[in-house]
């Protein structure tokens, strides 16, 4: 069996590929050997009792972490939430509870939650709105939800949004 024979090196300069392939290798062993290095020791019985937890929310917690998470606004009023809907511009969620179901919706961006509060204005339907989320509902479950999470309960009446005077 024939052997190869090495190639020469040309004792150039690094291509700039060359430079990135060995920037991304250098980078990734550095990242391998910090996530080794941080690995905190804990056993898999201590790493289940952690995750088995489940943290307290108060309300003023979720009006920072709520733009992104339905799952924190549904365990907040006490709900499972059924996710319905993972776009770029929305999350939606539906809660069914004793007192009623619901809808969340959060958005990434207030850009997205505008919109869509524009758009529904066409409906004329009465929402809890907060930072970057909002609950569609029976106005009177509106008023129950606001007492935990907060926001302000819009009236859209057709023509653009109008506060309801229960709004904070």
């Amino acid at each position: 069996m024939p052997q190869q024979r090495p190639r020469p090196r040309t004792g150039g300069p690094s291509t700039p590929a060359r430079l990135v392939r060995r920037a991304a290798l250098a980078g990734s062993l550095a990242l391998i050997l910090l996530t080794a290095a941080c690995g905190g020791g804990e056993d898999d019985a201590a790493a289940r009792s952690k995750s088995s937890k489940k943290p307290t929310i108060s309300a003023r917690e979720a009006q920072i972490v709520a733009p992104a998470k339905v799952e924190v606004i549904a365990s907040l009023t006490k709900c499972k939430v059924e996710i319905r809907v993972e776009a770029e511009e929305l999350r939606d969620g539906v809660c069914r509870t004793e007192r009623g179901a619901y809808l969340i919706t959060t958005f990434p961006k207030e850009k997205h939650q505008r919109t869509w509060l524009d758009t529904s204005s066409m409906y004329q339907g009465t929402y809890l709105v907060g930072p970057r989320w909002v609950i569609s509902a029976q106005p009177k479950l509106l008023e129950q939800l606001r007492s935990t999470l907060g926001g302000s309960v819009i009236r859209m009446t057709g023509m653009g949004p109008a506060s309801t005077p229960s709004s904070s």
